[in-house]
């Protein structure tokens, strides 16, 4: 589930904590990581931390600790509580330590020397690309999104809520969007997205995602996840399809 939103917060809530300090020590306690604290020279210094796209980068010397939290993953600042369950890895840091945290163990967490995940630009990046890029797809709009190669951060919920915002179908080709459509895209997604970083991300009813201290999203989707219940703007019901083999919700008047 962290998509751009939520991976960015959690980077800016261990910056301040983890840049420039020493990682002293790395414990895998899942075998799937055993190989993660073997390819590390301990202790480094953290010279970076990033994010690209959905992933979290720690720069160690001259390595990249690079972690995907994917569905269910976070990372999490442990400074003196109780460990929570499914911990699969620990890194211990002079005033606490960042815990890699995954309930489904879908994330992965892998020591590089040099980032090469194929990823088109970020998010909220310039995105004067776009009209170009649009015209040489027939792929539903929804889908395109979804595509990292073509735009880099944006998952199933914020695509959702990026298409709603510009009053477009999820189900209409890339290649058929006009000026206004792709102008009210390029609008759409860095207001959609900052709206949701300042909201600390988006945290389902599952709760898997929490901030690195522990805090849900405060963000409130407006089409995902709401199923039947009426649209926040023209009452409505949303609406629920499969489109690309995920749930896409869509209100089927503000998205005509």
């Amino acid at each position: 589930m962290p998509e751009l939103p939520e991976v960015e917060s959690t980077v800016r809530a261990l910056r301040p904590k983890v840049l420039g300090q020493t990682l002293l020590r790395a414990h895998a306690l899942d075998p799937v990581f055993d190989p993660v604290p073997k390819s590390l020279s301990l202790p480094a210094q953290v010279r970076a931390l990033e994010r690209r796209g959905k992933y979290i980068l720690f720069g160690l010397g001259d390595l990249w600790l690079v972690v995907h939290l994917r569905m269910s993953g976070r990372l999490l600042w442990e400074e003196g509580q109780a460990r929570p369950p499914h911990t699969r890895l620990v890194l211990e840091f002079p005033q606490g330590n960042v815990l890699f945290v995954d309930v489904r163990r879908l994330g992965t967490v892998e020591v590089v020397p040099e980032f090469t995940e194929e990823l088109g630009p970020d998010a909220l990046s310039d995105l004067s690309f776009l009209p170009e890029a649009l015209k040489g797809s027939r792929a539903p709009i929804k889908v395109w999104l979804l595509d990292q190669r073509n735009i880099a951060g944006i998952g199933n919920i914020y695509a959702a809520e990026i298409l709603f915002r510009a009053g477009i179908d999820p189900r209409r080709p890339a290649n058929s969007l006009g000026p206004r459509a792709v102008q009210r895209l390029k609008e759409a997604i860095p207001e959609v997205l900052t709206e949701a970083i300042e909201a600390l991300g988006t945290t389902l009813a599952d709760g898997a995602y929490q901030t690195p201290e522990g805090e849900a999203g405060d963000y409130e989707p407006w089409v995902y996840g709401r199923e039947g219940l009426p649209c926040k703007v023209c009452g409505t019901p949303i609406e629920r399809i499969e489109l690309g083999g995920r749930g896409t919700y869509f209100c089927p008047r503000c998205q005509r």
